[in-house]
């Protein structure tokens, strides 16, 4: 993926989930290592030195891959593995995001709250088909336990490929210093991107999915939420 979470031009070297069979992108998968007593360790950040065995970020797959032991092997020797690897993964993944998401805003590249993420997304670049111009350059983030209404209207705004919702509002509060956020937009920057890839992971893991989860949200005009003065009734602490 490039900045802001899109795809790059070049080509990347793609790797084997071992759990799957399938190849692609390391952007989608976790690379996990043994440590010099023998333990599976993630390495979310890739950096850990040694021989590494790939897994997709989908909890399926991290569950089969324990159960079935394929990291002995992936690794060609016994690997220790603990059986509650998954929710381990999810909650690294869950730190990492919020940690990656402060530094955005810390960086001066989030936004919080209904209305400063609609002005985000209005002061955009807008792009496509002239009945479903979207914001450019702006990934939109809901709190998964957000209000379906709130949601509906930002995410009507944004490419349906740079909407997520793998976090909740405390999750999101957290990044942003607040005790609950509902909605966030990050402008495009290496920080960004960075901080989506996790949160991509994150929603495989979890099972959860963003602007798709919106059935009806490609019937309505995206152009008119350019007009809507509407605002957000899920929190008064999201503003």
């Amino acid at each position: 993926m490039g900045r802001g979470g899109r795809k790059k031009d070049r080509d990347e070297p793609e790797r084997r989930c071992i759990a799957t069979g399938d190849s692609g992108s390391a952007e989608l998968l976790i690379r996990f290592v043994l440590s010099p007593e023998g333990a599976v360790v993630p390495d979310l950040a890739e950096k850990l030195p040694g021989r590494g065995a790939w897994v997709s970020a989908e909890r399926a797959a991290l569950e089969k891959a324990v159960k079935k032991n394929l990291f002995s092997r992936a690794f060609k020797t016994q690997a220790l593995v603990s059986d509650d690897l998954p929710t381990q993964i999810e909650d690294l993944l869950m730190r990492r995001a919020c940690q990656a998401l402060a530094i955005c805003r810390k960086a001066g590249v989030a936004a919080a709250g209904f209305e400063k993420v609609k002005e985000t997304l209005l002061r955009a670049e807008w792009d496509g088909p002239e009945d479903a111009e979207r914001a450019q350059g702006v990934a939109l983030l809901q709190a998964s336990d957000g209000a379906d209404d709130g949601r509906r209207k930002l995410s009507r705004m944004a490419p349906p490929d740079m909407v997520f919702s793998a976090l909740t509002g405390s999750e999101l509060g957290l990044a942003f210093g607040r005790p609950c956020v509902i909605h966030a937009a990050l402008l495009e920057s290496g920080a960004t991107s960075r901080a989506i890839r996790d949160i991509r992971r994150l929603a495989g893991v979890r099972g959860l999915r963003g602007e798709e989860d919106f059935e009806d949200s490609a019937r309505d005009d995206p152009v008119a939420a350019r007009k809507s003065g509407s605002s957000e009734p899920y929190s008064k602490q999201d503003a």
